[in-house]
């Protein structure tokens, strides 16, 4: 199990994604010494930095369900309040640097303007074990929703990812406005992975009359 705690950070999100940026090297990375690297900051600052794939006009092959199982064992821990456990085969999975840095690279200059944006107001949703067991279990939420594999439509990542990211930063930093964002979000996402479905299953049910009418005629 991983000892890092679930810490306030001593930087901004922006300065720890230049920072990791910069020291990465080889080829390709664990997310075990993504973690080791952002060090300090936490769990909750590593739920925000997978969610920078899936924000900007990146790609990264086949990282959907990697991130989010990853995330999904961090809401597990927000919930129970305790370090949560992350399996070895997953966080020994690598990737290609490559794809990583740029996306490292554009996400500091993203958060910096979140930095500006954020701090502790609203302090109703973000303390309390009631509170953070619920924002923990919209963390798992958002994070299964993130794993659906519906990478070609578009939103069906971005708008899961985005309300991870409200709800990890809120949290983070006592930010009540955020973890209302993030709860806001995880509202639409819901609405908007409800309208797929309605919309696949229409589709389904207009096909199968199609073809019975061409058996039939």
């Amino acid at each position: 199990m991983t000892s890092v705690q679930l810490n306030d950070p001593e930087k901004s999100l922006s300065e720890t994604l230049s920072s990791v940026a910069k020291t990465i090297q080889g080829e390709r990375i664990t997310l075990r010494h993504l973690l080791h690297l952002i060090g300090e900051q936490g769990l909750l600052v590593f739920c925000m930095f997978l969610t920078i794939p899936f924000l900007l006009p990146v790609s990264i092959p086949g990282i959907s369900t990697v991130f989010g199982l990853v995330i999904t064992l961090i809401g597990v821990g927000v919930a129970l309040n305790r370090v949560p456990w992350l399996p070895r085969p997953l966080m020994d999975k690598a990737i290609d640097t490559a794809h990583l840095i740029p996306a490292l690279e554009r996400g500091a200059h993203l958060f910096a303007r979140l930095d500006s944006l954020i701090r502790p107001r609203m302090l109703a949703l973000t303390h309390g074990a009631t509170v953070n067991r619920f924002n923990g279990l919209l963390l798992i939420a958002g994070a299964i929703l993130l794993m659906v594999p519906l990478g070609l439509i578009p939103f069906s990542n971005t708008l899961p990812a985005l309300a991870i990211l409200c709800l990890a930063a809120g949290m983070l930093q006592r930010d009540g406005l955020f973890v209302a964002l993030g709860y806001v979000t995880m509202v639409g996402t819901g609405v908007y992975f409800s309208a797929l479905v309605l919309g696949a299953l229409m589709a389904g049910h207009g096909l199968s009359q199609m073809l019975s009418a061409i058996v039939l005629f």
